[in-house]
């Protein structure tokens, strides 16, 4: 998945990060981008990013209709491969089927498996509630409850969503972009200074040398 910030054309133009879904569930509360970030793109000293993005979930979630591709990690046969397919990862999305409660119980443990391979400290978590259209009010009521309660626990941020109305899609899949990209920028930024860091230790060291060797040759 990609992810950038502007200048994009039309629609993809993201000047302020999309709102969360519900504030109870919501790890980044704040509606703005970070000012270091502002300044890099202003600057163009930040081009477009490439986030990791993976999904899991039981079978038949709607996972695939979700982000309108297929994948393994929701299928046992595949299992082998979730190693790899979780191995770096900048997001993880957790899906479950908001008319199906055992979706939801699973979930804990689609998170488990794929943190294995990832550091906590580093990945951006999500909880996505498909289906919404077919589910109940009543046990979408409780669903969501249950769901709040599990993103608060795991600290992902939860969103209900219809991939067949298309209810809240586009704002969540702009939500990551944004704020996997905000990451990235930020890695980016912090990897450069250290290495500018690095080479000004460097030359000092190098100009210390110099010195002890010349005076070294004047004696």
């Amino acid at each position: 998945m990609m992810s950038s910030l502007p200048p994009v054309k039309g629609d993809r133009i993201i000047c302020e990060l999309p709102l969360y879904f519900t504030r109870d569930a919501a790890v980044h509360t704040k509606d703005g981008f970070n000012v270091t970030v502002k300044e890099a793109c202003h600057r163009h000293k930040t081009g477009l990013n490439v986030a990791k993005v993976i999904v899991v979930g039981d079978v038949g979630v709607g996972k695939t209709c979700l982000i309108n591709r297929w994948d393994t990690a929701g299928q046992e046969r595949f299992r082998c491969v979730a190693s790899t397919y979780y191995r770096g990862a900048q997001a993880i999305i957790v899906v479950f089927d908001l008319s199906n409660y055992n979706s939801l119980d699973h979930a804990r443990e689609w998170l488990e498996d794929a943190m294995r391979d990832n550091d906590p400290s580093s990945v951006l978590l999500f909880l996505v509630g498909t289906k919404k259209d077919l589910s109940h009010p009543d046990l979408l009521a409780q669903m969501e409850q249950e769901a709040v309660r599990l993103s608060e626990e795991i600290r992902a941020e939860y969103w209900a969503v219809s991939a067949l109305s298309g209810e809240s899609v586009r704002n969540f899949f702009l939500r990551i972009a944004s704020l996997t990209f905000e990451a990235s920028v930020l890695s980016e930024l912090e990897r450069k200074s250290r290495q500018a860091s690095d080479i000004v230790k460097i030359s000092n060291n190098c100009d210390e040398s110099y010195k002890k060797r010349q005076s070294s040759c004047c004696h």
